[in-house]
């Protein structure tokens, strides 16, 4: 085969990022302070719809309040169900970004859209979260339960106590990997349960600094929010769902 020596040189480009808006498997890495543009993002969003927002954010949370009165079932329900509301407000935050209404309904569209996927998102977390539990149960032995137990307890449980919050923290951190971005995952690409948790990891992975970015950030804004009786959560809730959103779009699309 003759190659024109006189034909335009053609670039060498990544078969996920030929089309504008394509999705990218598996994420990108973008710059650190991108993890600040995503709450920044997530507050445009918000303001475009702020009374909807709050409405959605006190009926979750009265939602939440009432299954946490639910011994087990309750919890295990929320569990389950978190990833369902959360596939909903992924899809109104879509809504509002292609400057279409946001509606109180989206709340519970993952219940209509893609239900048995999100559910199982919900149920796998759960599986992890318990076998997290009851694997630092078994490392820890009985004195991680001996402050729950109101038996007098020794310096040494105290001490087994703290280094087993430390433990389940640094194992539920992969958990929470992969359960950050699996709705928006499910909902807008159709991916299984389980392809929407190892890309919601993989994307989280590639993006440590812009997530500890993120995080200092969040941490800051959660503290004054939580200091009025906790109202500022009025607003940072309804900025924290919309920044899984904005940093989904910023990770997994090619804009």
């Amino acid at each position: 085969m003759t190659t024109n020596p006189y034909a335009a040189p053609k670039a060498t480009i990544a078969a996920d990022t030929i089309t504008r808006g394509g999705f990218i498997p598996g994420g990108r890495s973008v710059a650190a302070k991108r993890g600040g543009s995503w709450i920044g993002d997530a507050w445009g969003l918000f303001r475009r719809a702020a009374g909807v927002w709050i409405a959605i954010i006190i009926v979750l949370t009265v939602i939440f309040l009432v299954a946490a009165f639910i011994p087990l079932i309750g919890m295990l329900a929320t569990m389950i169900f978190f990833p369902v509301f959360a596939g909903g407000l992924m899809i109104g935050c879509r809504e509002v970004e292609e400057d279409r209404l946001l509606e109180f309904s989206h709340l519970f569209a993952g219940f209509r859209q893609h239900f048995g996927t999100l559910a199982k998102v919900g149920a796998l977390y759960l599986g992890g979260s318990i076998i997290v539990t009851l694997l630092v149960a078994l490392l820890a032995g009985p004195g991680m339960f001996a402050l729950f137990g109101g038996a007098e307890t020794q310096p040494e449980d105290v001490a087994t106590m703290g280094m087993a919050f430390l433990l389940i923290l640094a194992l539920s951190l992969p958990l929470a990997m992969a359960v950050w971005f699996a709705a928006p995952l499910v909902v807008f690409h159709q991916h299984s349960a389980f392809d929407a948790m190892k890309g919601s990891f993989t994307g989280c992975l590639r993006n440590v600094l812009p997530f500890s970015v993120y995080g200092i950030v969040m941490l800051v804004l959660a503290l004054v929010a939580t200091v009025p009786i906790m109202l500022g959560w009025l607003v940072l809730g309804p900025v924290l769902a919309a920044s899984v959103y904005t940093a989904y779009t910023d990770i997994y699309l090619n804009r």
